[in-house]
């Protein structure tokens, strides 16, 4: 017979708390019991474990939007300008950046590739831009531009988790859920976290990406969809009314309430928090959803349609998101991995394709939250969780569409507002895109810039699991300040 776990809880707590009461005051014991009672009061409220919180620091961002283009995005054929590799084109690669190295689907002596793209300057700073985006020329003096990051997976799932987790593996909080952990979330009606997913298929990482680890689950993200019911499950069952919902759920919470004040469970608490805010959300999410409420201009600008998923739909979704009050808002775009091994993921007709559906949201997104005074304080986040190589990929050696293999030594992403510099160009790579030549920045420093923006120490904002403290840097990270406004 399989004892319940919830009796199983309480007979354990009763027996510890029996042998440590009569074990004297000043004994282990006592001072065991008494470590208990202070871990157990420092639980969230069974009220609102989502309830707004002002950063310890006052930082200038107050909501992220981070758009992550799932397959790492080709850096030299968008940002990276580099002449010399363009004269280089076809040449063997060099034996220095070869030895000892692995690469994802390249072996043998590949050869450099310099872009098919035309580059040209844009904006006050004159920052390189190529052909590939031209709706990103337009917001070039909005944009922060970081040239030298660079991260130590050079494989898809790993490297996500280790830009959104700060660990390759899964079972650690992500990067939005610390966020709301610390912040909360200004509308109660909403979840205080939300993805949305583009182009068909979830990233590599999985949905780790916007998992809460061992913090407290009502800090997850909620998936919602650009076209159809917004939150699966989220409606109520065949002959449930919307009183009998409330009803059900008022029960529920009652006796939740009791486990809650007898066991001291983070996740009893949790469970409250998810049952109301889903009757809650039965309403609101579907009212934020509909972008058919957007002008026509609006729409036009985006390149959104109502009814349908896309890339474009999410953009303007997440504008409205954030407008109500969600404090983390994460897109992810499949189809960025440009290996060349298929038309569609070659650096030319594939990657103008690709942008074709990209740039025009994002640089409308950005254009809209400055206009709506919301850029200030939203941090726009751009950019994939690696960078491309320098020669060619080996597989495609012999073909007529152009791919570049997994390259983890510098990759380039940018940012807008929530206390970014605007129309900034930092770091560099060398002659040849090989390596950063100046101002290195490791994933977990761009971690650490991000938790700073929001007004975080990430060296103090920690959570305690298993006996020691963890982080979202976990003991690595410097914030970057000139990248800060």
């Amino acid at each position: 017979m399989t004892m319940s776990p919830v009796f199983h809880d309480q007979l354990q707590l009763r027996t510890r708390r029996q042998f440590l009461g009569n074990a004297g005051q000043f004994s282990l014991g006592a001072i065991a019991m008494h470590a208990l009672e202070q871990e157990a009061s420092a639980l969230p409220k069974a009220d609102n474990p989502l309830a707004p919180k002002r950063a310890p620091q006052g930082g200038k961002a107050k909501r992220v939007i981070y758009l992550h283009m799932s397959g790492a995005p080709p850096h030299l054929d968008l940002f990276d300008y580099k002449p010399e590799l363009v004269k280089r084109d076809g040449q063997n690669c060099p034996d220095s950046e070869l030895k000892g190295r692995t690469f994802a689907f390249t072996s043998g002596v590949p050869k450099l590739m310099g872009t098919p793209r035309t580059f040209k300057r844009y904006g006050k700073a004159g920052m390189w831009m190529s052909d590939a985006c031209p709706n990103f020329h337009g917001i070039a003096d909005e944009i922060t531009m970081v040239r030298s990051m660079f991260t130590d997976q050079f494989n898809h799932a790993p490297a996500e988790l280790l830009l959104f987790t700060g660990h390759t593996r899964q079972g650690r909080p992500s990067l939005g859920s610390w966020v709301t952990y610390g912040l909360g979330t200004e509308n109660q009606d909403l979840p205080g976290f939300v993805t949305l997913i583009s182009s068909g298929t979830q990233p590599s990482g999985g949905q780790g990406l916007w998992g809460s680890g061992f913090i407290p689950s009502v800090y997850q993200g909620v998936q919602c969809r650009s076209k159809g019911d917004p939150v699966l499950f989220a409606s109520n069952p065949a002959g449930m009314s919307r009183d009998l919902r409330r009803k059900t759920l008022d029960a529920l919470r009652e006796l939740n309430e009791l486990q809650a004040a007898e066991l001291g469970h983070a996740e009893t608490v949790t469970r409250i928090a998810q049952y109301e805010l889903a009757y809650r959300m039965q309403t609101s999410v579907p009212e934020v959803m509909d972008i058919s409420k957007e002008n026509a201009a609006t729409l036009e600008a985006y390149g959104a349609k109502p009814g349908e998923a896309s890339f474009a739909n999410n953009c303007l979704l997440a504008r409205r998101l954030v407008e109500q009050g969600v404090r983390f808002v994460q897109l992810f775009d499949w189809g960025w991995d440009f290996h060349g091994t298929s038309a569609d993921s070659g650096i030319t007709d594939g990657l103008t394709k690709k942008m074709a559906a990209t740039d025009k949201p994002v640089s409308a997104l950005i254009k809209d939250l400055k206009q709506r005074g919301l850029l200030e304080d939203t941090l726009v986040i751009w950019g994939g969780e690696f960078g491309r190589t320098p020669f060619r990929e080996g597989r495609t050696a012999a073909s007529k569409v152009l791919g570049r293999d997994h390259y983890p030594d510098c990759f380039t992403l940018f940012m807008a507002g929530g206390g970014a510099k605007a129309g900034f160009d930092y770091g560099s790579s060398d002659d040849l895109g090989f390596h950063v030549a100046e101002n290195k920045v490791h994933v977990h420093d761009f971690q650490a810039t991000v938790m700073h923006l929001l007004g975080f120490d990430h060296e103090r904002f920690t959570y305690r699991f298993q006996g020691r403290n963890y982080r979202l840097t976990d003991v690595h990270g410097h914030v970057v300040k000139p990248l800060l406004a």
